[in-house]
């Protein structure tokens, strides 16, 4: 398995791979990522230098807001920096953001000002007297360019403020206006359907567009372009003339200056919350693009004694609502064997968050997409979410490859994940199959194991049996035994009014079965009785275990590396994950039991025959009484049973550990 690179590479790799796709954003407007991967990375640079903050430079993009824009226009000072916002991703961070403001103003009652945040390119509208005097970009906070004589081709910029009664200070003095500059969904649109028409290529998007587009040097390029402001605050040299950010909406609407309508205030979190979630997908259907919500103290003056941390407020986060895509490493890739013998390739990543869910694996679905994409173990990939549905595998940044990362030999790691099968590729298919047999076989085979007496132990549900279910084309997967009926039934030849009754009643019977049965039923590789059950005491619900990461696997006990493969490729395989799935359609749950008892914390092993009992009858007592059923004798083994005709490596083993070595009639014993 691939390493990733140690913080000290990993930072001066995301370093210089942020630094060009800044200048394909900011200089030559060519984005050749989008926003979301950005971000990802950007993300993963801060979490690096927060945890080792030796590695910072000044250099770093952590360390300053957005890159070198086009040339050709004044550098101003901004009266106060324009500063950026603290993300928060939920509910909980919300609330630990009141937490902070709670305890350096202790006592205080605060009101919540929320509204939608605009993705464009931030500005800042300076009037003097009314009349506007000047248009700042914000460039790295504290120093922006002029960019006055393009922002007076923007129609809805107003060159002269409205005179409103009861806001007539606002056109004496100094008034300055900050927002953002964007392209609206509808004229980006209209516009690349001009474009399409004329045989010119697209634009990528209206953030970029509208950016480029501020930063021409021709302002009759920028009057042919519909560009929009939208205003976010209102400043004064007077704190007083603005006492709450919902007062500075209510100015600006009244000065003449568009703001998002969408603004509100809110006494308590759960009206904040309550906003952000209706917002979730409506915020889809507004006139611009959005990632988020802005939320703030509504008290301007609670919000001034509040101060700020580095370059961020103390009284207003940003909310943002999940990414589409993000960044993470391929840490493995591992084959998965599907019920028709097809072998599937998954990627298993470090767990990233992608559209409000963890990601941990996807599916490469074949060699010829592996080969594609050229996917290397140790490999920095994009992720995105199908339909916000599936996690897929979008493409690789190649700049951010480790140094010897190989090329994915998919029939070298067939042989070396499964060694005891052979595999073919039929002719005219991108898929390898298992050699020697067929899609039918299997599935009569993973039918049988599912209904045996060690999974969920369904009553005449036999080889025979099963065979005719799969034959008659009734059973096409292991949960299709759930649909199976009595009329359909009858009209096989095996069954008559009788045993067909039996059958499905006994199949019924079986919609809440032990999880630990249910898991070993499923077949996993490597994946036996007790391991089944040490999975299900790890963790609890079948949900969990489903997207329980490789390392949280290997750290149960008894599981390995092997092990913990191949239990996360089983559950990233489409068919495994769409048969989970229908399982829980079809009302079968499985059911968590924790066994305690005398034999809690002891472990078993049985060697030679016993005479009142199987071996797997004896495994099932000392199961039921808390107690763990070992295959072989181990250092932690408690008690060795030894039944007739024993083998001398396993009571050699015992004395050499000094494990209790019982007789039959003892163990009988301790179980009744």
């Amino acid at each position: 398995m691939m390493m990733r690179s140690q913080p000290k590479e990993r930072v001066k790799e995301l370093r210089e791979i942020l630094s060009k796709y800044s200048y394909e954003y900011h200089v030559l407007d060519l984005p050749s990522v989008s926003d979301a991967v950005y971000d990802s990375l950007f993300g993963e640079l801060k979490s690096i230098e927060a945890e080792h903050p030796e590695l910072i430079t000044s250099d770093s993009p952590t360390q300053r807001v957005g890159g070198e824009l086009l040339g050709g226009f004044k550098k101003v000072t901004h009266s106060s920096r324009m500063l950026s916002l603290n993300d928060v991703f939920d509910r909980a961070d919300v609330e630990a953001w009141v937490v902070r403001m709670d305890k350096l103003l202790p006592g205080t009652r605060h009101e919540f000002f929320t509204d939608i945040k605009m993705d464009g390119l931030a500005c800042a509208l300076t009037y003097q007297d009314g009349v506007l005097r000047q248009a700042v970009t914000r460039g790295d906070s504290f120093v922006g360019e002029d960019v006055t004589t393009n922002v007076r081709t923007i129609k809805n910029v107003p060159l002269r403020l409205r005179d409103a009664e009861g806001f007539e200070k606002f056109l004496i003095g100094k008034t300055e206006i900050r927002g953002e500059i964007v392209m609206l969904k509808k004229d980006f649109n209209a516009l690349n359907e001009k474009r399409r028409a004329a045989g010119e290529p697209e634009f990528a998007n209206p953030r970029n567009l509208a950016a480029g587009t501020i930063r021409q040097l021709d302002p009759k390029l920028v009057a042919a372009r519909p560009l929009s402001f939208r205003a976010y605050d209102l400043l004064r040299d007077a704190p007083s003339d603005v006492p709450t950010n919902m007062f500075a909406y209510e100015a600006l609407s009244a000065l003449g200056i568009s703001r998002n309508r969408e603004a509100s205030t809110f006494t308590d979190l759960n009206g904040v919350m309550k906003f952000i979630d209706e917002w979730s997908d409506k915020r889809l259907d507004l006139p611009f693009n959005t990632d988020g919500l802005v939320v703030k103290v509504n008290d301007r003056a609670q919000f001034a004694k509040l101060g700020i941390v580095g370059k961020q407020p103390r009284a207003a986060v940003a909310y943002k609502y999940a990414a589409e895509q993000a960044t993470t490493i391929v840490k493995d890739i591992v084959i998965s064997i599907g019920r028709t013998g097809a072998a599937t390739p998954v990627a298993v990543f470090d767990p990233v968050v992608v559209a409000g869910t963890t990601v941990q694996h996807a599916s490469l679905h074949n060699a010829d997409e592996i080969a594609r994409l050229d996917v290397r173990i140790g490999d920095t990939a994009i992720i995105f979410k199908a339909g916000d549905i599936i996690p897929k595998l979008e493409s690789i940044v190649l700049e951010l490859r480790p140094k010897g990362a190989k090329p994915f030999d998919f029939l070298e790691a067939l042989k070396h994940q499964y060694p005891e099968l052979s595999f073919y590729r039929p002719e005219g298919e991108v898929v390898y199959r298992v050699e020697g047999v067929t899609g039918p076989l299997l599935l009569t085979k993973a039918v049988e194991h599912f209904a045996s007496k060690g999974a969920l132990d369904i009553d005449t549900l036999g080889e025979k049996n099963v065979i005719a279910l799969v034959d008659a084309g009734l059973v096409k997967d292991l949960a299709d035994i759930y649909t199976v009926t009595k009329t359909q039934l009858l009209e096989l030849d095996r069954f008559a009014d009788i045993s067909a009754g039996k059958l499905v009643d006994a199949i019924a019977d079986k919609k809440t079965p032990l999880l630990e049965r249910f898991v070993y039923g499923l077949g996993i590789r490597h994946v036996g009785t007790q391991t089944a059950i040490d999975l299900v005491n790890a963790f609890g619900t079948l949900e969990k275990l489903r997207t329980a990461t490789i390392d949280e696997l290997k750290d149960i006990d008894g599981i390995g590396e092997v092990v913990a493969e191949s239990v996360a490729a089983w559950f990233a395989d489409p068919d495994n994950e769409a048969l989970i799935l229908k399982f829980a359609e079809l009302g079968v749950k499985p059911v968590f039991e924790k066994k305690t008892g005398p034999f809690t914390g002891q472990n078993f092993v049985v060697t030679g025959t016993l005479e009142s009992l199987s071996r797997d009858e004896a495994a099932d007592r000392i199961r039921a009484l808390g107690g763990t059923f070992q295959s072989a004798v181990a250092k932690d083994t408690t008690y060795l049973v030894a039944g007739g005709k024993v083998g001398g490596s396993k009571l050699k083993k015992a004395q050499q550990y000094g494990t209790q070595i019982i007789d039959e009639a003892t163990f009988k014993e301790m179980i009744t």
